[in-house]
């Protein structure tokens, strides 16, 4: 098995694909090391190490002990794994990878799409209208679940919960805003309460 220290994260500053795995690695208090990838950067131009690291040219990546993981909702199976940390119950798992592969589909879609056309990429009315519908009823989705349950399993925060929430730290650079949605705000400060929590701004800034 590899020791704590063969960590090594790959991420982006504003990437809640990357905050999501390196919030579970500050919320174990797994040692790791992270390298910031700057992604207006030309893939060639890259760090080789990170070039030849990721399958896909993307972030998030981590490497435990020379093998690289990709795609960040299969990094956090593996660390989740890896920890025995927000894993949820034994039979939640197949409700916690339902939400991993609604949160690729749905709201790791809509609310980074949205805040990427409102900062960066200013788009056509019909597409912000898209996007922002969209959003709207992926938060609905989450605030009519979370209406009945504290986190989005019964046992209590997991990686369905990292994965999910990822973005939504930033709702109000997407043109939202979270106490639109009572039981998504509660949540979100449920989160933010957990010890080692870091706000994406200052856990991707830096290593």
């Amino acid at each position: 098995m590899s020791t704590p220290a063969s960590l090594l994260l790959y991420g982006a500053a504003g990437s809640g694909h990357s905050y999501k795995v390196r919030s579970l690695l500050l919320l174990t208090a797994t040692p790791h090391r992270y390298q910031p990838i700057a992604l207006d950067t030309p893939r060639v131009e890259r760090p080789a190490d990170f070039v030849a690291a990721s399958h896909f040219g993307e972030v998030p990546v981590l490497v435990d002990g020379g093998t690289a993981y990709c795609q960040s909702n299969a990094i956090l199976l593996h660390l989740a794994q890896r920890t025995r940390a927000f894993c949820g119950a034994a039979a939640e798992g197949s409700a916690i990878l339902e939400w991993l592969f609604w949160e690729t589909n749905r709201i790791g879609f809509s609310v980074p799409n949205l805040r990427f056309a409102m900062r960066w990429a200013p788009q056509p009315g019909e597409v912000l209208t898209y996007l922002r519908a969209r959003a709207i009823a992926d938060l609905t989705t989450l605030n009519e679940t979370l209406a009945s349950s504290e986190f989005l399993v019964p046992s209590g925060p997991s990686i369905a919960d990292l994965a999910c929430s990822a973005y939504l730290f930033w709702l109000p650079e997407a043109g939202l805003a979270a106490e639109d949605f009572p039981c998504v705000s509660r949540w979100l400060n449920a989160l933010r309460a957990l010890p080692g929590w870091v706000h994406p701004n200052e856990a991707m800034a830096s290593s």
